[in-house]
Formats: C-alpha cells, structure tokens, sequence
C-alpha cells in the first residue's frame, strides 16, 4: 500500500497524480524525439482535464507553462513556446495604478473619476449632460457626508472643472436646480400633471365619466 506520506510532492494539485506521474515517466524517456511525443499527449490530456482553461486567451501557452512547471522546471523537449524561469513565476504582478485623488478631493472616490472619463468621451448631448448632472449630485453627497456641512454648488462645480482637466463645466449656472436637466425633467413633469388637470376639467370628460359609472345610468 502507497501512503500520502510516501508519494512526491504535487506541483500542481489541480493535475492530480496521474498527470504528474505522465511527466516523471516523460523525463526519464531515453531520445528527446520520444519526449517530444509524450510531453504533446500530456498537453492534449491536461487540456481534457482542465477544460475550463479553453476559454482562456493562449490557453495553449499556459498548459506548456504548467507542464514545465510539473516537472520541477527540468524537462528536456521542443516546445512550442519558451519556458518560464522560477524567477519569472516568482516574480510579484506589478501593482496597478490608479489616479490619485488628493487634498480637497480625495473623498469622492475613485468612481467618480471614472465616471468623469466616461462624460468626456461622450458626444455633446442629452446623455452627456444627464451623466454630467449624475456625477455632480453624487460628488456633492460625497461631499456633504465627508465634511458633514452643506457645499455650494459652485463649490462642486469648480472641483468637477478642475477633476476633468476643464472639460467638464458647470460654472455657467448658478445650482443644480437651474441645469439644463433639471429644468427638462421638470417640464416633463409639469406638463404631465397640467395634461391630466386639463383632462378633468373638460366637460366632455366630465360628462363621459359621469355617464360611464353604472349608478348614475338610471337617473
């Protein structure tokens, strides 16, 4: 009986044994031309087992990195791509980076600095000025529960220009309430409401309603 204890170690469990197995057995082969052969089947076999690895991009390259990797990085074959080096596995991503939000700004978020990217690509119109108005109403309820004190909204205009390198500018109005969006969601809204008060008041209406409700049919 084979204990745990006594197999070797698993470079990569997610192959299992016997895929390790394969490649132990591929190393000790004698002619390269017959490690070439085999170390091609384990690469067919590991993609059968790991079919998830197919929707991967260069799924392919990754599955000769695994198998140099199996073999404790001493495996004598011609592959298609170059191994890696331990170094090179070992070696730590680089560490992404992110703009900076700093001093008076650093409590808006890094959201709304993609948003802001997003507004300035846009094409001028209605989608760009909603969007526009979208990121200055969170800027200043970011703002507002950062510093707990009521912000002017010039205040979150003039971050909002500078945020967006100047490309972005609400300075021409005196608040939020007076923006263009504003002023057309109320217009929808009022004119909704003026439709349906016009639509009661008409005698027509009146008239129509009151011979439509069972009750007054035989009076």
């Amino acid at each position: 009986m084979e204990y745990n204890t006594d197999r070797n170690h698993l470079n990569l469990p997610e192959y299992g044994r016997i895929i390790q197995k394969l490649v132990e057995h591929c190393k000790e082969l004698a002619t390269k031309e017959e490690r070439n052969e085999m170390a091609k089947g384990i690469i067919d076999f590991m993609g059968q087992r790991n079919p998830q690895l197919r929707d991967e991009e260069n799924y392919k390259h990754k599955l000769w990195d695994h198998l140099f990797i199996l073999s404790n990085y001493d495996l004598d074959v011609d592959a298609p791509y170059p191994f890696p080096t331990i170094e090179e596995l070992r070696e730590k991503p680089k560490r992404m980076e992110y703009p900076k939000l700093q001093g008076d700004y650093k409590f808006y978020g890094k959201s709304i600095l993609q948003l802001i990217d997003m507004a300035i690509e846009l094409e001028e119109g209605d989608e760009k000025d909603a969007l526009i108005q979208v990121i200055a109403n969170n800027m200043k309820k970011s703002y507002n529960v950062y510093n707990k004190e009521h912000v002017q909204d010039d205040v979150i205009f003039r971050h909002l220009k500078e945020l967006s390198g100047e490309r972005l500018d609400l300075t021409g109005i005196d608040s939020l309430d007076k923006s263009k969006i504003y002023y057309s969601a109320n217009r929808n809204t009022k004119n909704n409401g003026r439709n349906q008060s016009s639509s009661q008041n008409n005698p027509q209406n009146k008239r129509r309603n009151y011979n439509s409700n069972p009750k007054n049919r035989n009076k």
